[in-house]
């Protein structure tokens, strides 16, 4: 398996246009077994996402869906950056 634990930084006004974007544009990601979007508890400026993939070919072939390429469009006049990125061997995965 192949994770990704990635931090988006947005405008303050534009996380959830950006939230929304993701996760209409991560649905019927072939190879995917979690896309988790989750607002920063503390920072209303930041988004962070966690995926798990089968692999990392899946993961790259995934850029190049319409329907991401779409997400990306949409999200990037939100965007102010990026923050941490994290690439995890994921080993066990625990509750639904």
């Amino acid at each position: 398996m192949h994770g990704l634990i990635g931090q988006l930084r947005t405008t303050p006004e534009g996380r959830g246009e950006v939230v929304a974007a993701l996760v209409e544009g991560a649905r019927d990601m072939p190879g995917n077994l979690v896309y988790l979007v989750a607002e920063d508890a503390e920072d209303p400026t930041s988004i962070w996402v966690t995926e798990v993939w089968e692999t990392e070919a899946a993961h790259r072939a995934s850029l190049d869906l319409p329907s991401v390429r779409a997400a990306i469009a949409r999200a990037r006049p939100h965007l102010t950056g990026m923050g941490t990125r994290v690439v995890t061997r994921p080993v066990a995965s625990l509750g639904a």
